[in-house]
């Protein structure tokens, strides 16, 4: 009976004993510091653990069983489980460097292998930002990549990749999530990125062909790992506020100073309204973000889910968005050589847009305008006879109630966007792999614009009453506009990897691949005397003159097929090479211009493995290197052919007039993508035991085949139209410097940087039928920027001040130098331009036990902004206090302003002031409390401040002016903006 006891106990602890047991232990550095991260991979079962924050682990396996413990930056280590706790000691590895992934196209490089110019932005560094857009997290932490940012909610910033080298065409660098390219990553969740890679030269983006013009952003979302489940909670709440106002004049300063611009006593210097109209139509706006992922892996499955919730209501009354995002990233390893990945991610976004122009119009309207009558009535710019605003009157000014404006605008917009991808990875021999991978994006909009005809009818007149509303008028229209898009791509490649003789390292790939963009379909259609709920706005077509189709667009579909192939050579482990050749077909150009070929190389010296360097104290790592590159921008404006028919175009049959066609443009059948050359060398450091390391780079970036508009000869009877007329040349060097050390066991700081510098220039426009290309309209029938031969983009272009003249009003300069008070266009001349000559950041923290605290700082010179708000004063607008307090008169003859007036402004260099900036990005404090729960429970709790201080020379709102991110139109100029922001919030992460 015994032994029958005895016997049963066993058969049920077997499978326990046979599983193994708990082995614990900690994973330190040669100082004794805790590695957090590490993985510890039990070599028998094949289950893997990651060490935690202070670098403890627990994992099952047999007493005995081998340990295998590997951390990038550390010597891998093989240790057998002891019943006992592991005390386990990484060394730093020397070759730190050359342990480090970095993903690149079609692939992954051991980072000391990477012979082009990448920056690296960790999955970190993204969280920490605690940005609705990935984008902007990029802003100072990547040398190279300069980031013209927008605190809109829902907007997306500007990636500017070693300077702009097109004018009409697209400048959006390839977003490449995953294996799927994209323009759009306004999905994207920033808790759910891993990495973030900056391919910045044209040696490095080569492989991607005709899309690289612009540079290429690799981005790989998060993977599970471990061998158990992990539950991951980030959440936060926080706080926007204006980070800079803008002083008006107050209702007696304004009145004084807009009666001496009528030279007449219109306005009653003791007003009895004083409206501060920013305030009236901003809120202290607030955002919040709750984040929970699933992730872990077994032995044949790694997963990862992903859910956030992202909403944000904006300092702007009424402009509210939200975001909600669903991510599923598995990997099914099917045998030891086949392996299926899987990508799934959908947005959904919805926004209540409102216009901007409201902050132009609250700058402009004056202070003596009520935002509404004690009798409920809109405040209207009207003065009564005594000089106060009334309700009758005459009007003063032609600036609408921009609160009024901003409860009469109803937006409602929708989005959805999916994106998924499947992969199959096959191991067919050692050194011979194949890979081949199905990508699909879809995207759902559809919109709705409600306009209360009638409400807006009565604002714009106090005197109108309800009664007289025209009957054949509606009274509100509704228009809904939708659109959607499918685009697909599908690459296949095989990679060789080999090395040969312990010295020949080689890897060879080779694949194509297939992309289609799908047309694009929108249509709006408009009804009339819909119910004002919203829940209602649904639009039944039918014979209804209430209903009607307003507008219908379809764009083509563009096709693109690549062949492509790498060549990557490394002998004895210091001498690299990588060429790269890539041919694009494209559906979009015409017969015999559909082909482009765009080849690439690039060479590397790891001089510290030579004999002389190998074993020195000081040098750590020691890399040069430097490559040429062709790509191309197939993302052009393409000549269509157009037709235009109406009135004007008849002809005569018969004796009667018939309405005809004419061509509206001329097509250029030569037309094709842009194509930029570049030449790049760089610098790869590391010194004092990897403590202190750098990269140093050199660029020219030449475009040529630049797409202008030019006037055809008069004989082809069209207007103008796109040709390739131009090149323009960007030129730079990057530093980025960092320095990171512990000061004791529990105690470890960095500092970081990186500065560069971009010239860019129009070089050449080579097309003598190239017409004037004039920009940035500022809304008074003005322009202010010229696309010139010799100048960068986005220059200025306007009259010089020259001083005052007898009655105190502007002087000017001509084009001989002289003083002329009635300037003509010849006079203009060019003062710089809106974009920065130089760039920076800055990244610095320490971490003390549990304690984290961090810095990041960023700034931009050697541009100039144009105040053009400040150029809207046509009649009675409001002006900034600093003005209505010092201007002409006669005793005050040096005045910075001129004598007040009342006039369209001239486009001068009177409001252009200088862009430099420097703003702290980003401050965080946290606090980690381990093991809360149980060893593997952790909690941190931080408090984030963005944007908290701007140092800035402009005096209006923000000098970091995007808008609609084009530096030939209105980016650089403050007009229509919004505000830059300050947030602070207060934040939770939960790991168990």
């Amino acid at each position: 009976m015994r032994n029958f006891v005895f016997s049963f106990l066993a058969l049920i602890l077997l499978p326990a004993y046979m599983s193994g047991q708990e082995i614990k232990g900690k994973v330190i550095d040669s100082k004794g510091i805790g590695i957090p991260g590490a993985i510890v991979v039990a070599t028998v079962s094949n289950i893997s653990a990651e060490t935690d924050f202070d670098g403890q682990f627990s994992i099952k396996a047999k007493v005995g069983e081998v340990l295998n413990i590997s951390m990038l930056g550390f010597d891998a280590v093989s240790l057998a489980a002891t019943s006992e706790p592991m005390n386990v000691i990484l060394k730093d590895s020397k070759e730190n460097e050359l342990k480090e992934i970095v993903v690149i196209g079609y692939g992954t490089r051991k980072k000391a292998d990477i012979t082009g110019a990448i920056s690296n932005v960790s999955g970190a560094t993204i969280t920490k930002a605690k940005v609705a857009n990935v984008t902007q997290s990029i802003q100072g932490n990547a040398a190279g990549a300069q980031v013209i940012g927008t605190d809109v909610p829902g907007s997306s910033p500007s990636l500017i990749i070693r300077g702009i080298g097109t004018f009409g065409a697209d400048r959006t660098p390839l977003y490449v999530v995953d294996g799927i390219p994209t323009k759009n990553i306004s999905n994207l969740n920033p808790n759910d990125i891993a990495t973030l890679e900056v391919i910045k030269d044209a040696s490095a983006s080569g492989i991607y062909g005709n899309q690289a013009a612009n540079g290429v952003v690799i981005i790989s979302t998060k993977r599970g790992k471990g061998d158990k489940t992990t539950i991951t909670y980030d959440g936060f709440y926080g706080v926007k506020t204006t980070l800079k106002k803008v002083k008006m004049a107050a209702a007696n300063h304004y009145a004084y100073y807009s009666d001496v611009a009528l030279q007449n006593p219109t306005f009653s210097t003791d007003q009895l309204y004083n409206t501060n109209w920013y305030d009236e139509i901003t809120r202290t706006g607030n955002y919040s973000s709750n984040n929970v992922s699933l992730s872990g892996s077994t032995e044949k499955i790694n997963y990862l889910l992903s859910i956030n919730n992202y909403t944000e209501q904006g300092i702007l009354n009424g402009l509210d968005y939200q975001r909600f995002t669903i991510r599923n990233n598995n990997d099914f390893k099917v045998s030891d050589k086949l392996k299926i990945t899987q990508t799934l991610s959908i947005a959904n976004t919805n926004s209540d847009p409102k216009p901007l122009s409201a902050f132009t119009a609250a700058y402009k309207q004056s202070p003596i305008v009520p935002v509404k009558y004690p009798n409920g009535q809109w405040g209207w710019p009207i003065v009564g006879a005594d000089g106060q605003a009334s309700t009758t009157g005459s009007f003063f000014n032609n600036v609408g109630n921009p609160v009024a404006q901003l409860e009469y605008y109803t937006e409602k917009q929708n989005s959805m966007l999916l994106q998924g991808s499947l992969g199959l990875d096959y191991q067919i021999l050692d050194f011979l792999k194949f890979n081949s991978s199905v990508g699909v994006e879809y995207n759902n909009f559809r919109s709705f614009i409600y306009t209360p005809s009638r409400n807006l009818w009565l604002l714009a007149d106090p005197s109108r009453t309800e009664a007289a509303y025209p009957s054949s008028l509606p009274i509100n229209e509704l228009a809904n506009t939708t659109s959607n898009y499918f685009n697909w791509n599908f690459d296949n490649f095989f990679t060789f990897s080999k090395k040969f003789a312990d010295i020949h390292d080689v890897e060879v790939m080779v694949g194509m691949s297939a992309q289609e963009w799908g047309s694009i379909g929108k249509m709006t259609t408009n009804g009339r005397n819909v119910p004002e709920n919203s829940n209602y706005w649904s639009l039944k077509l039918s014979s209804s003159p209430s209903f009607n189709v307003g507008s219908t667009e379809m764009s083509n579909q563009k096709d693109l097929i690549g062949y492509f192939g790498r060549l990557q050579y490394k002998l004895m482990d210091r001498y690299l090479f990588t060429g790269t050749l890539r041919r694009d077909g494209s559906s979009q150009f015409q017969t015999g211009y559909q082909w482009g070929t765009f080849p690439a190389f690039s060479v590397g010296w790891i001089i510290s493995e030579e004999e002389f360097l190998k074993d020195s104290k000081t040098i750590s790592f020691l890399k040069l290197r430097g490559g040429w590159g062709k790509v191309g921008n197939q993302n052009v404006p393409i000549n269509d052919q157009t037709f235009v028919s109406g009135a004007g175009y008849s002809y005569d049959f018969g004796g009667s007039l018939y309405s005809g066609t004419t061509i509206g443009a001329f097509v250029d059948p030569t037309l094709g993508w842009e194509i930029t050359e570049e030449t790049s060398v760089g610098l790869d450091v590391k010194f004092l035991d990897n403590r202190l390391s750098g990269t140093f780079d050199w660029y020219n970036k030449i475009t040529s085949n630049v797409i202008l508009n030019v006037t055809p000869p008069l004989t082809v009877g069209t207007g103008s139209t796109p040709a390739h007329a131009g090149e323009i040349t960007n030129k730079g060097f990057e530093i980025a410097l960092r320095w990171e050390d512990n000061i004791t066991d529990n105690l470890k700081y960095w500092v970081g940087g990186n500065y560069s510098n971009n010239k860019n220039e129009v070089s050449n426009i080579y097309n003598p039928l190239a017409i004037k290309q004039q920009g940035g309209n500022i809304d008074n029938g003005q322009y202010t920027k010229l696309l010139s031969e010799g100048e960068p983009l986005g220059s200025f272009y306007l009259y010089e001040v020259a001083g005052y003249d007898a009655a105190g009003n502007f002087t000017y300069y001509d084009a001989n130098h002289n003083i002329t008070s009635a300037p003509v266009e010849a006079d203009r001349k060019f003062f710089g331009s809106s974009l920065p000559t130089y760039y920076y950041g800055i990244n610095l923290g320490l971490q003390y036990k549990n304690i984290d605290f961090s810095v990041d700082g960023y700034g931009v010179g050697g541009n100039v902004v144009y105040n053009g708000k400040k150029a809207q004063r046509f009649g009675n607008e409001n002006i900034e206090a600093s003005v209505a307090s010092d201007f002409w008169t006669p005793t005050n003859t040096g005045a910075p302003n001129p004598t007040p007036f009342n006039a369209v402004p001239i486009s001068s260099n009177y409001y252009l002031e200088s862009g430099d900036y420097f703003r702290i990005n980003n401050i965080t404090l946290g606090y980690t409390l381990d093991k809360l729960l149980n060893s593997s429970t952790s909690v941190r709790f931080y408090l984030t401040a963005t944007n908290p201080f701007i140092t800035q020379k402009f005096s209006g709102y923000t000098p970091e002016l995007n808008n609609d991110g084009d530096p030939m139109g209105t980016q650089g100029i403050e007009l229509n903006a919004y505000p830059a922001i300050s947030s602070y919030l207060f934040g939770v992460n939960l790991k168990f």
